[in-house]
């Protein structure tokens, strides 16, 4: 396999991969990467939410709500 810029491995056929990948003959992972995170990310966001008392999340709000200078 040929090696890029920061060492990693490329595939030699990018086009023809890229080809598969358009008439669905493989899937692209990094789609299923994306969600994984999404999916993360809003768990992340419910359990903090959940450990902030009513207070701390009222000065938030507050503060996403006011304009930046």
């Amino acid at each position: 396999m040929l090696r890029g810029p920061q060492g990693r491995r490329r595939p030699s056929d990018v086009a023809g991969t890229v080809a598969r990948i358009a008439i669905g003959e493989i899937t692209d992972e990094t789609e299923a990467i994306r969600t994984t995170a999404q999916t993360m990310g809003r768990e992340g966001g419910r359990a903090r939410a959940r450990k902030l008392s009513v207070a701390q999340r009222a000065a938030i709000a507050k503060q996403a709500a006011t304009p930046a200078p």
